[in-house]
């Protein structure tokens, strides 16, 4: 590389007056490699011109030749790719990024210092250098500000340095006072020579005179060195003071630790013995209470109830670890165990002979007279009971087995009570209601009022809610209770659970027990009214069968108790109980709505008589009513939906099967009269369930009527209308209307014979007879003749206005006509009818 150096400085920069300074042997990243070289050049006059030249082998010859140069100042950025690993690309960014690929790290390295340093000294650090390695960098930073170039390069970037100005003034100096300096060199050196050791004797001299100065510093050291050793020796026998102090106060410390102990122990203690005293002593009151307290009078109860939780508190407490061992505690412990055997039986003797009165009680009776069905009222054995609900939380809670045993006592006796009550009540419902049914026989059939069903179910719903309110101390009317609402309910469902049973809900936390106790009340209850869902559903066979349409009553009336039960506690007793006994009620209703639709497919007609409105129309029709009067107010309408979505269905297809099977009566005008009847039902009602089955009723009944005028009007004008046919079956064939009456059998005078049989009279005697023959037809309870015949009126001048259409265009200039006009028509229309 030396060679090649010196090479492109003979032939390429000495001629152009330049040096060379740095060589890298390149080429092109990324394409076909053709080697030059990058040479960083400066010139040799002033201002200095610093340049990047690229020189490439010539392909004629074994001589170099320069390609391209760059001047420095235009060089924006060096990019060396990696400052850590060893890479020999790197890219120049001139007016664009020239990217190259140097032979070697080393080459590529040296070249890049040696842009930095004419950058450093030519250009003020005008270019950036990126991804260049600090070591690099700093082992070309120049040492002092004379220095513009730092290391072996030194000479080559600059042989000559220009002086500063104090030094040319020294010089200058110099000169002036050897004039000869110039002449004569070696004399002038000679005399720099004398004047250099001229100051090197006085330098020694000098150092010779500071020997004395040196032995008195030397003997102030030596003095101070004693001094030390004095105050070293003081401080010696200082510690060893200090180290008998700090022995007593480590024996003074460890004393004041012991007292500590002591204390914390003695307070501690104290803490202990306060514990054990005020949590388990109980009062010499509460254990008189528990002992022997009254448990029959309110203010004995209330102490029994206090004494009973102070020691359920006491026994209860969470004694701290080795307190079990200690001899007073085994002796408490001891003492609230037969306390508490103690308070437990007296408690248990005492409500057994309570729940055995209670289930005997005969104080109050179901009375068949009065007007008012209800159970008995048991409101003052209830608050007897809710004044023991703490005391048998705390048996629940001590004793469980005697709690358990308790509780079976109660569902016996109980059961026993509220098993009679019950089937009383019942019985006296059926009585009533079979009453009722004789005081309204003959309105009580399958169109009977809506009032006798109202009588009859509510009978039911006053047993519904009489057994989920049995408990209840209000007297009100059956349809009072019927109405109760459902916050009503949920009490009336909680008191038997807070009175009857006697449990810890007595504070109305119902919802926060486990559902292992949810489950165990609903037992209990199921026991004690076991017979309510027997009763309430044989109530309901006989509302049935007295009258299947009770099942909508009862339906509504049901599903609003179930309703509202529900939405207060979807598991309670009351819930499950209804929802039981709503599924026989839907039952029946199914049975009802299928026994409707047994009868309609089951319904025969008279050959000899005509046909009219159908029983089973009507029947839909007071069934429609009477549901919607019933429902008016219901929460649930969906079975009733789906009932009339099967009757409706059921009433067209049977409508369709009777006209089909009509001999009397023509099939057009049982369909009519029916569907007619159907839309008027439907629209004066306004059931939406039913609002497509409106439309299509409309819609056959319009139909079933046009279909019936035209093959009425048929009749009077039979000749007439064949032989109109006829011109329109040649006239279809091809023949031009203008030559119809070229037709033999089609012609003019054809035309005038057909006509002449239809005078006017003639006309009017055949609408008198179709008159007659329609009224024959139509029942007079739908009242549809005066709708028919105006029809027929509109299809006849319509049929007047096609044959006069048809003569004009097939007859032209004929002068044929009918022997009647429109207005002659309406005229004979109108008086038939008047005349009827």
């Amino acid at each position: 590389m030396t060679a090649i150096k010196h090479a492109l400085q003979r032939d390429i920069f000495t001629p152009n007056d330049e040096r060379l300074l740095s060589i890298v042997n390149v080429c092109k990243a990324g394409k076909k490699k053709k080697n030059c070289f990058l040479c960083a050049t400066v010139t040799t006059e002033r201002p200095v011109q610093v340049k990047v030249v690229k020189v490439k082998k010539s392909d004629k010859g074994d001589f170099y030749k320069r390609q391209m140069a760059w001047e420095l100042r235009d060089l924006a950025e060096v990019d060396a790719k990696d400052a850590t690993k060893e890479n020999p690309e790197f890219d120049l960014h001139f007016e664009k990024v020239y990217r190259w690929v140097a032979s070697s790290t080393a080459e590529k390295n040296s070249f890049i210092s040696c842009i930095w340093k004419l950058n450093q000294r030519y250009l003020r650090k005008k270019v950036e250098f990126v991804n260049v390695s600090a070591q690099l960098l700093e082992e070309s930073v120049p040492s002092g500000e004379s220095q513009s170039v730092a290391g072996g390069d030194e000479d080559t970037l600059d042989d000559y340095q220009e002086l500063n100005a104090r030094e040319e003034q020294d010089i200058e100096n110099m000169m002036e006072v050897c004039e000869y300096a110039i002449s004569n060199a070696e004399a002038f050196a000679e005399k720099l020579s004398r004047e250099l050791q001229v100051l090197d004797g006085a330098n020694i001299q000098s150092i010779m005179a500071s020997e004395k100065q040196v032995n008195i510093l030397m003997q102030l050291l030596d003095e101070a060195l004693t001094e030390v050793d004095t105050i070293e020796a003081k401080l010696l026998s200082y510690e060893e003071m200090l180290q008998s102090v700090k022995e007593q106060m480590d024996q003074i410390s460890q004393s004041n630790r012991l007292i500590q102990i002591s204390n914390t122990n003695n307070s501690k203690l104290l803490d202990e013995i306060q514990f054990l005293v005020n949590y388990m002593d109980l009062s010499k009151g509460h254990i008189r209470a528990l002992q022997e307290g009254d448990l029959s009078t309110p203010k004995g109860i209330e102490a029994c109830i206090n004494a009973s939780e102070a020691l359920l508190q006491c026994m209860n407490v969470a004694l701290r670890p080795g307190h079990d061992k200690l001899t007073a505690v085994k002796q408490q412990q001891s003492l609230f165990n037969d306390l508490r055997g103690i308070f437990a039986r007296r408690l248990t003797n005492h409500l057994n002979n309570v729940f055995v009165q209670q289930g005997h009680d005969q104080s109050s009776t179901l009375s068949q007279h009065t007007a008012e069905l209800t159970l008995p009222k048991h409101n003052p054995l209830h608050r007897d009971l809710l004044r023991y609900a703490k005391l048998m939380e705390w048996l629940k809670n001590t004793q469980r087995e005697k709690y358990e045993g308790l509780s079976r006592t109660y569902v016996d006796y109980m059961t026993r009570l509220y098993e009679r009550e019950i089937k009383d009540f019942f019985e006296v419902a059926k009585i009533k209601m079979a009453g009722t049914t004789k005081e309204g026989k003959g309105k009580f059939g399958l169109h009977g009022s809506s009032g006798k069903l109202t009588g009859s179910t509510s009978s039911l719903n006053k047993l519904a809610v009489s057994s989920s309110n049995s408990r209840r101390s209000q007297s009100s009317s059956l349809l009072d209770m019927g109405n109760m609402s459902a916050s009503d309910l949920d009490v009336a469902d909680r008191t038997k659970f807070d009175k009857g049973e006697n449990t810890d809900d007595s504070d109305g936390a119902a919802h926060s027990r486990p559902v292992s106790e949810k489950d165990m009340v609903r037992q209990m209850m199921n026991k004690i009214f076991q017979s309510i869902e027997t009763e309430l559903n044989s109530l309901i066979a006989l509302g049935d069968k007295i009258d299947s349409f009770n099942s909508l009553y009862m339906l509504v009336k049901m599903s609003h108790h179930v309703w509202t039960a529900e939405n207060v506690d979807p598991a309670s007793y009351l819930s499950t109980t209804l929802g039981n006994v709503l599924v026989t009620v839907k039952r029946n209703f199914d049975k009802c709505i299928s026994g409707q639709i047994k009868q309609m497919e089951d319904v025969k007609i008279s050959k000899k008589s005509k046909v009219g409105i159908l029983p089973f129309v009507t029947s839909f029709e007071e069934f429609a009513e009477l549901a919607e009067t019933i429902f008016r107010n219901a929460e649930r309408r969906g079975d009733l939906d789906k009932a009339y979505i099967k009757l409706i269905r059921a009433v067209f297809m049977n409508v369709e099967k009777v006209a089909n099977e009509s001999q009397k009566t023509p099939r057009d005008v049982v369909m009519m009269e029916n569907f007619h009847h159907i839309f008027s039902t439907l629209s004066r009602l306004k059931i939406s369930c039913l609002e497509a089955e409106r439309k299509e009723a409309k819609h056959k009944y319009t139909d079933h009527l046009q279909s019936y005028v035209i093959n009425s009007l048929g009749q009077p004008l039979e000749k007439l209308n064949h032989f109109f046919e006829g011109v329109e079956a040649r006239v279809a064939q091809g023949v031009r209307e203008e030559e119809v009456s070229y037709q033999l059998a089609f012609n003019k005078q054809e035309l005038r014979k057909v006509i002449k049989e239809y005078p006017g009279k003639e006309v009017k005697k055949g609408l008198d007879n179709l008159y007659k023959k329609v009224d024959k037809h139509l029942c007079e309870e739908e009242s549809l003749l005066q709708v028919v015949w105006h029809s027929m009126q509109d299809e006849f001048i319509r049929q007047y206005k096609h044959f006069e259409g048809l003569i004009n265009r097939c007859y032209p200039g004929s002068g044929i006509t009918m022997d009647f006009t429109i207005q002659d028509m309406l005229e004979y229309f109108s008086s038939i009818a008047q005349s009827h």
